[in-house]
This record gives structure tokens, C-alpha cells and sequence, in this order.
């Protein structure tokens, strides 16, 4: 198994930056890898919706369109850590925010919810105006 732990959250103003980071620590015994981590968000009453993935062995990357070219993932493979820059925030980004993982093999629906077994608990972010 795989514990994700986000950090980052926050309110901002729109207009505004805010990164986001979840740190990915192996419980014993548990050796496979992760292949891809993600970011998902979510507000109440609407399904949770994928935000940007990221491969962990060649760092390419898929965003949903309304963040493309705002938001940034990242990966600091050292230190088990996937980042996201969140830069241009408007008030529809207000969500908790997801931070995602998984071991299965690399596929191209990155949005789906049932391809990552892992997940952190989550962590809020607020756009005022």
C-alpha cells in the first residue's frame, strides 16, 4: 500500500497562486511501482474530476482543459513528492483538491477515478474575488 499526504491548501484571492504537494510514502512490504500520479478535485454535489497526471518514469504530463496552461504538476522523484503550481486561480477552482496514485499499467484515460488506488484525504482550496 501507498499513503499519500497533501499539503498546500489554502485561500487566495482569484487571480492568485497557490502549489500544492502530496508526499508518497511505501507502507512495508509493498514493492511495485508507481507508475503515474494525479491530481483530482472536487466540490460538493458533482463528481470528482481528474485535474493533471503525471508519468513517474518519463514525466509527461495530461491536463484537463480548464487548467491547462494555469496549473503545473510536477515530480520530485527523490523525495517522493508531486507538486501542483496553480497559478491564474479563478473561483471555480474551489475544491478539495486529491492527490492520487497508481501502480497499474500506464493508460490514456488518466481522468478515471477507478485507475488509482491510493488516495490522500484531501486538502481545501478556496478562490474569493
Amino acid at each position: 500500500q501507498v499513503q499519500l499526504v497533501e499539503f498546500g491548501g489554502g485561500s487566495v484571492q482569484a487571480g492568485g497562486s497557490l502549489r500544492l504537494s502530496c508526499t508518497a510514502s511505501r507502507m512495508s512490504g509493498y514493492t511495485n511501482r508507481i507508475n503515474y500520479m494525479a491530481w483530482f478535485r472536487q466540490v460538493p454535489g458533482k463528481e470528482r474530476e481528474g485535474v493533471a497526471r503525471i508519468v513517474t518514469g518519463v514525466g509527461s504530463t495530461d491536463y484537463a482543459d480548464s487548467v491547462r496552461g494555469r496549473f503545473t504538476i510536477s515530480l520530485d522523484n527523490a523525495m517522493n513528492t508531486v507538486y501542483l503550481q496553480m497559478n491564474g486561480l479563478k473561483l471555480e477552482d474551489t475544491a478539495l483538491y486529491y492527490c492520487a496514485a497508481s501502480d497499474l499499467p500506464y493508460g490514456a484515460a488518466w481522468y478515471r477515478r477507478a485507475i488509482y488506488p491510493f488516495w490522500g484525504q484531501g486538502t481545501q482550496v478556496t478562490v474569493s474575488s
